[in-house]
């Protein structure tokens, strides 16, 4: 039985997309628009521009603008681009907003503060100030993981009553708590964890911000298709082929951007892996490992 796709403000397939280095450490404008090209010919019609995976701690206000303008030239006005606008100060986020309607995003992904751990209370004056900052949709995003503070229900309440605030991208793993957010709260919810991919499908998600996008992009693709089409075993099978690439891009310690580079880097589309410190390149074993998850899953 085929079901209606439900509104994805922002795209339906996206990766939070990877920045091209070269060796002495400077962007590589050249090798980030051949990652956008890349994941545009590969099922995304939407990617995500210097977020976390994209190494934004490392990066300055004007690369960022620098990055996003030259992704957008390199993919035109048909993709949705979302800039990552999230750090743990709020004066530089609202920068960063205004910066990324200036230069052509079509949404703001905007995490929680982080280390700092502000309350719930803090996480509303935070966001409620970078989302006034501009006219673009926001994306909120919750990684607790990552950033040690959840957003609380309630907080999600109030945020949903702002019109930019449209989505949220979940990396909590709560299905429950996610299929309220959508059906009680109006918002978008997206998979911001590719081992919940199908799990969140099946709980009420639009798409995903992915990071094994950057090798799965047509498989992301074919699940989305074929769960809207009614085809639940379809949409299993194909995510079960896909779990050897993403335990070995997302289930190691040292994963994100070093494993989204090292996986471009196998895949011809950029010619090194490097990254800014303090991360440190995927070792020879660890690519060993990566080249052996991405070949299980047939992407090698």
């Amino acid at each position: 039985m085929t079901s209606a796709a439900p509104q994805a403000p922002l795209g339906t397939v996206l990766t939070a997309m990877a920045t091209a280095f070269n060796d002495d450490g400077s962007v590589d404008f050249v090798g980030t628009a051949r990652i956008a090209q890349h994941l545009v010919a590969h099922g995304h019609d939407g990617l995500v521009v210097s977020g976390t995976t994209g190494e934004s701690p490392t990066t300055s206000i004007e690369e960022d603008g620098e990055i996003l303008a030259a992704v957008r030239k390199a993919v035109g006005p048909d993709t949705k681009l979302v800039a990552g606008v999230g750090t743990n100060t709020t004066v530089h986020s609202v920068e960063l907003a205004k910066q990324a309607q200036e230069r052509g995003a079509d949404g703001v992904l905007l995490v929680t503060p982080y280390y700092n751990k502000p309350s719930q209370k803090g996480l509303l004056h935070h966001f409620e100030q970078v989302v006034a900052a501009s006219d673009l949709p926001v994306m909120l995003y919750d990684v607790p993981s990552r950033t040690g503070t959840t957003i609380a229900f309630d907080t999600y309440r109030v945020a949903a009553q702002w019109d930019q605030v449209v989505a949220v991208k979940d990396a909590v793993g709560d299905f429950v708590r996610g299929l309220r957010i959508s059906e009680e709260l109006g918002l978008a919810v997206y998979s911001g964890d590719d081992g919940n991919n199908l799990g969140w499908l099946a709980h009420g998600a639009v798409g995903f911000v992915s990071v094994a996008g950057h090798a799965a992009g047509d498989q992301l693709r074919a699940m989305h298709d074929a769960w809207f089409a009614g085809d639940a075993a379809g949409a299993r099978q194909i995510f079960s082929r896909m779990l050897p690439a993403i335990d070995a891009i997302m289930g190691v310690p040292n994963y994100g951007a070093t494993t989204a580079k090292a996986t471009l880097q196998l895949l011809g589309v950029i010619d090194n892996r490097f990254v800014r410190s303090p991360l440190v390149p995927l070792d020879d074993d660890e690519v060993v490992a990566l080249r052996a998850g991405l070949s299980a899953s047939g992407l090698l």
